[in-house]
C-alpha cells in the first residue's frame, strides 16, 4: 500500500520516526531502515531533534523525543479534564484547600482544571495559569520521572534539588514550602497515562499557616488517592 502523502519531506520525516519506534537507533541503522540517503537522514534527524520530536541517548543514538509524549498527553487532555471535576471537588472538600491539575507544556506547567476553596484565605490558580517548572510540588512531580537528560536540564536554576526529586520518586508525592510563592505550601501527586508515564500532577495549595511545615504528613494520602483515581479513569477510557 502506498503511504505517500505527496509531501516528500513529511513522508521522509515520518519514515525516520517510524524507524525509531523499535528503540534507540544509530544513524547507520536509520539509513538502513528508511532506505534514504545518509545525508538526508542525518539532516532530518537533527531537525527533528531541534523540535524535540527526536532525542539522543547517552550513547548518541537517536530515540523518540519528549515532545511526542507531550502531544500524546495533549490528545488525552479532554479525557483528563472530563474526569477532573468530581475528583478535584472531593479533594478540596477533604483537605479544605484549593485543588488543581497541572500538565507540562514545554518550560511551563499549566493549570488545566481547578476547584477553589470557597471562602477564607486561599491560593487562587485559575485554569490556564502558566507557572514555572523550576519551583513548586507540581513541578517536582512532573519532572521527577523524566529521563536522565531532561531531569538534569530541569534541575538547572530550580528551587529544588536532585535529593528532593529522589524523595518524590521514593514516596510517590511531592511537597513544597514557599518555593513558588512566599507563605504558600502545596502537596502534589502524579497522574499517569495508560502507558504508565506521568502526564499530569494533581495538587492542593494554601497558606503554610494551615498546611503547616509538613503538608505531606497531613494530606499526601488523600492527594495520592486522587492521582490514582484519575489514573484509573484514564486507563478505563483507553480500554
Amino acid at each position: 500500500m502506498d503511504n505517500s502523502s505527496g509531501v516528500g519531506v513529511i513522508d521522509k520525516a515520518a519514515h525516520v520516526l517510524d524507524a525509531l519506534e523499535a528503540g534507540p537507533t544509530t544513524l547507520a541503522q536509520l539509513v538502513a531502515a528508511t532506505g534514504l540517503a545518509r545525508p538526508t537522514v542525518h539532516r532530518l534527524a537533527l531537525a527533528l531533534v531541534h523540535h524535540r520530536l527526536v532525542s539522543r541517548d547517552i550513547q548518541g543514538r537517536f530515540v523518540l523525543g519528549s515532545r511526542l509524549v507531550e502531544l500524546a498527553s495533549a490528545a488525552g487532555e479532554d479525557r483528563l479534564i472530563a474526569s477532573a471535576g468530581p475528583v478535584l471537588m472531593q479533594l478540596r472538600d477533604a483537605t479544605g484547600e484549593s485543588a488543581q491539575i497541572f500538565r507540562r507544556q514545554g518550560d511551563w506547567r499549566v493549570c488545566v482544571a481547578s476547584a477553589e476553596r470557597p471562602i477564607g484565605l486561599r491560593d487562587t490558580i485559575p485554569v490556564g495559569t502558566q507557572l514555572s517548572m523550576k519551583a513548586g510540588s507540581a513541578a517536582q512531580v512532573l519532572l521527577a520521572w523524566e529521563d536522565h537528560d531532561r531531569l538534569l536540564e530541569g534541575l538547572q536554576s530550580a528551587r529544588f534539588t536532585p535529593t528532593v526529586l529522589a524523595g518524590v520518586r521514593r514516596r510517590g508525592w511531592g511537597q513544597s514550602l514557599g518555593e513558588r510563592e512566599p507563605g504558600v505550601a502545596s502537596v502534589s501527586a502524579p497522574v499517569r497515562g495508560p502507558s504508565g508515564r506521568v502526564i499530569a500532577a494533581v495538587s492542593i495549595s494554601g497558606p503554610i499557616e494551615r498546611l503547616t511545615r509538613q503538608p505531606g504528613r497531613l494530606h499526601a494520602e488523600v492527594v495520592c488517592n486522587a492521582g490514582r483515581v484519575l489514573t484509573e479513569a484514564l486507563r478505563k477510557t483507553n480500554d
